[in-house]
Parts: structure tokens; sequence; C-alpha cells
């Protein structure tokens, strides 16, 4: 799940929202939340928006 949730991310092509996410994977919520959480423990993705997330590279 991680790694679709970098891809729709990288896709997106700017910040975008954990709900956002879901939606463009037609995944249920609470897998993606549970997917950001663990991105952000490893500093894989950044926030530079608030409430809004985007890769770290």
């Amino acid at each position: 799940m991680k790694e679709q949730v970098l891809k729709a991310m990288r896709e997106a092509g700017k910040p975008i929202s954990a709900g956002d996410v879901a939606k463009k994977l037609n995944a249920d919520r609470k897998e993606v939340d549970k997917a950001f959480a663990e991105l952000k423990k490893e500093g894989a993705i950044v926030s530079p928006v608030r409430c809004k997330w985007a890769p770290a590279e």
C-alpha cells in the first residue's frame, strides 16, 4: 500500500491530502492513513502545505 500511495502522490504532481489519495486509489481511508503514518515515520513524505503531503524526494 505504501508504494501505491507514493505512486499516486507522484502522479498528482502537487501536495495531496490522504482523502484525495484514497479516492484516487479507490482504497479504504484507514489503509491509506496507516500507510501515511508509516511513510511519515520513515521520512518518505513531507508536508509543505497544511494537511497536504508530497513525496520527500
